[in-house]
């Protein structure tokens, strides 16, 4: 496979409302949308880095620097027989699993679509369509009651809620009351620490499927020692940034459910390692999103469609996140299911009159 050029658009997409956690609130997708292009055929990719460091080290502005000095250049001058095969010969930058991601997803949807098959396809994916559940930010209690039920009510099978000391017991003890039966989790987004279990064991009593995220973003050790103080199963996803740390945090007992965002981890092929890995250990998993556009959504749901993808996860319909999205293909659950974008590679085709309109730069760079 033979790369002519790859496309690096910088888009500002505005939330249909705020999103706000622990560490604070967004208002719009501020990334990067990739297009890698060969033999007349395009693929495409996003980025999930942030323009500051606010969930993991990375920032747009070093991605994009790393992405045109390093990856772009080493894809146009060696090709890739396989997409799988970029992530060892990326392995001599260091990290940077958002800025790798953003391009790899881009090869892997041109590389189905040439094949003429969908991305789940090769992934190892059967399924085509997925459960979902909701991921709710902070709000008002009354608002965050009234969210909750009329997200239960469009059958989403499960709800998350972000969580914080001081707004966690507050929040789940009317939220379970009212909603005696729901599948209900929550996310700290790394809000607590080890020496708060007076805060962290009264979760305990709120039948939660499990608690994701409870201590600090880059720790293994410390979850390992949470977990056997708590009856609820833990769930890590900022710390999980390589199959390796998948690994050490299964050996450990940091955790015992596996929350799998593709830009934090490198890539499909790390993906599919931890998936295999998961799978082997009968650990479940499921796909977090990063409140992607169209475009990282539907690699997202094909990514969901893996057979160890046991539990629902963030891939809910994109009209909650975006009033207009960046692509033609409508992303919406129904009835908490979500329907695999069908066609080759991931299904969906660019809105390319709002692109031009929410675009900030473009620069495409050739051999």
């Amino acid at each position: 496979m033979q790369i002519d050029e790859v496309e690096l658009r910088i888009v500002r997409v505005p939330f249909r409302n705020p999103f706000t956690t622990s560490f604070g609130s967004q208002i719009e997708k501020h990334t990067v949308i990739v297009t890698v292009r060969s033999d007349g055929v395009e693929g495409y990719g996003e980025g999930v880095m942030e323009p500051l460091p606010d969930y993991r080290e990375e920032s747009l502005v070093g991605a994009m620097h790393l992405i045109r000095d390093a990856l772009v250049p080493s894809l146009i001058a060696g090709g890739c027989d396989h997409p799988a095969e970029l992530i060892d010969r990326w392995a001599r930058w260091r990290g940077n699993p958002m800025a790798k991601t953003a391009i790899e997803l881009a090869v892997w949807d041109c590389f189905a679509r040439q094949q003429g098959v969908p991305l789940r396809e090769l992934l190892g994916g059967s399924r085509t369509e997925v459960p979902v559940g909701a991921s709710l930010g902070m709000n008002t209690l009354a608002a965050s009651i009234e969210a909750v039920g009329k997200h239960v009510a469009e059958g989403y099978r499960r709800i998350k809620m972000k969580i914080q000391p001081g707004w966690d017991v507050e929040l789940l003890t009317p939220v379970r009351a009212a909603f005696p039966d729901i599948e209900l989790t929550v996310d700290a987004n790394s809000a607590y620490r080890l020496d708060e279990l007076d805060a962290l064991r009264p979760l305990d009593d709120y039948d939660l499927h499990y608690i994701e995220q409870p201590l600090h973003w880059d720790d293994l050790v410390d979850h390992a020692a949470l977990a056997p103080q708590m009856r609820t199963a833990l769930c890590l996803d900022e710390s999980l940034t390589s199959p390796a740390r998948v690994r050490a945090a299964l050996d450990l007992g940091s955790c015992t459910v596996v929350n799998v965002k593709v830009g934090r981890v490198g890539g499909l092929a790390a993906v599919q390692q931890i998936h295999d890995l998961c799978v082997q250990r009968e650990v479940p998993m499921w796909c977090g999103g990063m409140l992607e556009t169209g475009i990282g959504r539907a690699h997202n749901i094909h990514i969901a469609t893996m057979p160890g993808f046991t539990y629902p996860g963030d891939t809910a319909s994109a009209s909650r996140t975006y009033a207009r999205d960046l692509v033609e293909q409508p992303l919406e659950a129904v009835d908490g299911i979500m329907q695999v974008p069908g066609g080759a590679g991931i299904g969906v085709t660019l809105d390319r009159g709002f692109l031009a309109q929410v675009t900030e730069s473009v620069e495409v760079l050739r051999g």
